[in-house]
């Protein structure tokens, strides 16, 4: 796994954390206990800090950056689904943000909380807990309780905690 120091700061990583081999992670960065950063995934921690709580995800081809003199939170359960560009401030408790999706400095997602595929959440946008938000603006559409995306938000954390597991023990290179 590439891990880059950056002005004397350097990534801390549990070591019951998965850490796909193609994941890049510079600077200050700390990956806590059942968490997961997946294949192609960048966390870039130059200017800011980066916390992945435990049993959080960082999906596929995903970016996570923030402001200067920031920390990036990313909640325990939380996702961070793939192709995602996280610039904001705070992913709360088993939230997800779906999909393709960009959100921008300074936004902060609620515990609960589901960001639709594709969505845009404007700089410094507070997203509540316990709602599903989509759209380019993102906004608030309804509550998540009884809704599909309640499903998600409540078993994504889980599902890639076990396959992640998976990976780290069945993972393997091959030669071309």
């Amino acid at each position: 796994m590439p891990l880059y120091e950056f002005e004397g700061k350097r990534p801390t990583v549990h070591p019951d954390a998965f850490i796909a081999p193609t994941a890049v992670l510079i600077g200050d960065v700390t990956v806590e206990k059942g968490a997961s950063v997946w294949y192609g995934a960048v966390l870039r921690a130059d200017i800011c800090s980066i916390v992945v709580r435990e049993g959080a995800n960082i999906q596929d081809n995903s970016v996570v950056h923030g402001g200067p003199d920031v920390t990036v939170e990313i909640c325990k359960h939380a996702a961070v689904a793939h192709s995602v560009v996280f610039h904001g401030d705070y992913l709360g408790e088993k939230s997800l943000v779906g999909n393709g999706s960009v959100v921008l400095d300074n936004a902060r997602i609620g515990a609960g909380t589901m960001v639709a595929a594709g969505s845009v959440v404007g700089a410094g946008k507070e997203i509540p807990e316990g709602v599903l938000a989509l759209g380019s603006p993102c906004e608030v559409k309804k509550p998540i309780a009884g809704t599909a995306a309640e499903f998600w938000v409540e078993v994504n954390g889980a599902y890639y905690a076990e396959l992640a597991e998976r990976h780290a023990k069945g993972v393997a290179p091959i030669e071309a």
